[in-house]
């Protein structure tokens, strides 16, 4: 029971980091149209400029405060030269385009900062553990960040229905030539939703350096679990995001900690490790095709 719940604490932490990433590519796939491989991009730029300034430092506060403006002129440097050209383009010029810019920011990566991981610490006042349950002491900087998460959720929540930017972004969602005509500069608002994505691409980069090597490329394989949560989710809503993202965490980690177990009292342990292994890898594509069934549009579709 202990064990369960651990994992249950480890799959909401990696769905706040998902939703972090996904929250800002659904928002530029649902307003914009625009596919952006290049989104794992800004995460590891923002892992990657909080662990060199937390290594020069030795602050990961100030780690962290340079990692989101860092994200964040990426991000309006990338829509303003390149981005705002592929709007009115196919998805596969989208898709060879910022596939392109994945080379490119994982080579500018080795050429600035070299072949070998960098590691972070996880912040001494954050490095302990606290019982949430009697005997099951659990990292503080893992529900660090489960708090964060959620409260960018909640922010988002309020600047999206409670403000009139969130109106705007509603109505370029919904219908961004009605919205154009009705005065809204689209133009200013496609880059300020890039903008904020990046920032929160980078926000997940910074709180996920302490737990991983941060290193060229590590923004790949994330991409791929936040493209799985969008589509769960629904595209353009961040309600769905925040749903998806807390599915496809606790499933994937709850697979890859209890799977080979359970096929452990069916068939020996070596069939077993191997085929949970890949069942558990598998789990939330299967996730995913089961909910598109279901609701081929996601979870909470943000219109039509």
């Amino acid at each position: 029971m202990l064990l369960f719940i651990e994992q249950v604490l480890n799959g909401l932490q990696l769905g706040v980091m998902l939703f972090l990433m996904a929250s800002g590519l659904t928002l530029v796939f649902g307003i914009m149209g625009l596919i952006n491989l290049a989104h794992g991009s800004l995460y590891m730029v923002g892992a990657y400029v909080a662990a060199t300034v937390t290594l020069h430092t030795d602050s990961f506060l100030l780690g962290l405060a340079a990692a989101l403006p860092a994200a964040a002129a990426v991000g309006a440097v990338i829509e303003s030269g390149i981005m705002r050209r592929l709007y009115d383009r196919d998805h596969l010029d989208q898709v060879l385009a910022t596939f392109g810019l994945i080379l490119f920011f994982n080579d500018l990566m080795v050429i600035l900062w070299g072949r070998q991981p960098l590691f972070m610490n996880v912040p001494e006042a954050l490095s302990g553990t606290v019982e949430l349950v009697p005997g099951a002491p659990y990292p503080i900087y893992r529900l660090v960040i489960i708090a964060v998460g959620l409260l960018v959720a909640v922010g988002l929540w309020a600047l999206i229905t409670k403000t009139r930017l969130g109106m705007r972004i509603r109505a370029g969602a919904s219908d961004r030539e009605t919205a154009d005509a009705l005065g809204v500069n689209i133009g200013l608002l496609y880059t300020g939703v890039f903008t904020l994505g990046a920032a929160l691409a980078g926000l997940a980069g910074a709180m996920a350096g302490p737990l991983l090597a941060v290193e060229a490329g590590m923004g790949e394989s994330i991409l791929i679990l936040t493209f799985v949560v969008v589509v769960i989710g629904g595209i353009g809503s961040v309600r769905g995001a925040l749903a998806g993202a807390i599915l496809v965490g606790l499933v994937d980690t709850l697979g890859r900690a209890f799977l080979p177990d359970v096929l452990r009292m069916v068939t020996d342990q070596a069939t077993a490790d191997g085929a949970g292994s890949s069942l558990a890898a598998m789990s939330i594509y299967i996730l995913m095709a089961a909910v598109l069934v279901w609701r081929p549009k996601g979870l909470f579709p943000a219109h039509g």
